[in-house]
C-alpha cells in the first residue's frame, strides 16, 4: 500500500528539477534525501526514484525537488501529473488530534445532536484551516433531484468537527446555521 505525499505538477528549469504540490504536512518528505516512488496515472507498480534535494517555494506553496534519475527538462516533463509516493509502512507519527488525510477520506459524516448520517468525506483541502469536502446523501440535500451531489466544504476545526472516530469510520459535525445550505 502507498501514501501519496505529493503530485508532480511541472518541470522547473532545464536541469530536471520538478515542482511538487504537497499532500503531506511533513516537509522532510520533500527535503530529506532518500527513496521515493512515482506513479503515472493508471500505472502499477510505482517506479523507485531517489530524491537528492528539495526546497520550498513559499510564494508558490510547493516544493522544487531534484531526483537522481531525472537530469533533463524532457525527463521532468514526462513526470507531469505523476504521484509522488512513499510506502504506507513509512507513515510518520502524529500528535493527538492530528490525522493522515488518507484516513479521513471515506469516513461517514454524522450530524449532531442526533448523530444522523448525512454523507461521506470525499477529500480534504488545505486552506487557512483544513476543509473536509463532504458529499451529502441525496436525502440530505435541498432540491437533490434537480442536480447531482456536489461536495460541501466543512472547516475541520474542533468547534465544527468535535469527534473523529477512525476505528468505527465516522466523524461527527455540529455546523453553524447555513453551512450545509439549509
Amino acid at each position: 500500500m502507498w501514501l501519496e505525499v505529493g503530485k508532480i505538477v511541472a518541470p522547473h528549469g532545464l536541469q530536471g528539477e520538478v515542482r511538487v504540490y504537497p499532500n503531506s504536512d511533513f516537509p522532510e518528505r520533500f527535503t530529506q534525501p532518500g527513496r521515493r516512488w512515482v506513479r503515472h496515472a493508471g500505472q502499477d507498480p510505482p517506479q523507485p526514484v531517489d530524491l537528492r534535494q528539495g526546497r520550498f517555494l513559499n510564494s508558490k506553496g510547493l516544493y522544487v525537488v531534484r531526483l537522481a534519475q531525472v537530469t533533463t527538462r524532457q525527463q521532468a516533463e514526462a513526470l507531469r501529473h505523476c504521484q509522488l509516493l512513499v510506502p504506507e509502512t513509512e507513515r510518520l507519527p502524529l500528535e493527538p488530534g492530528e490525522f493522515h488525510v488518507a484516513d479521513l477520506i471515506g469516513l461517514e459524516v454524522r450530524l449532531l445532536p442526533a448523530k444522523t448520517p448525512i454523507g461521506r468525506v470525499v477529500d480534504v483541502f488545505s486552506a487557512g484551516n483544513d476543509l473536509l469536502a463532504v458529499t451529502l446523501d441525496q436525502s440530505s440535500q435541498p432540491s437533490a433531484a434537480e442536480k447531482p451531489p456536489s461536495p460541501v466544504l466543512i472547516p475541520f476545526v474542533e468547534a465544527i468537527v468535535p469527534m473523529v472516530n477512525l476505528e468505527q469510520g465516522w466523524v461527527e459535525i455540529d455546523p453553524p446555521a447555513g453551512l450545509l445550505g439549509s
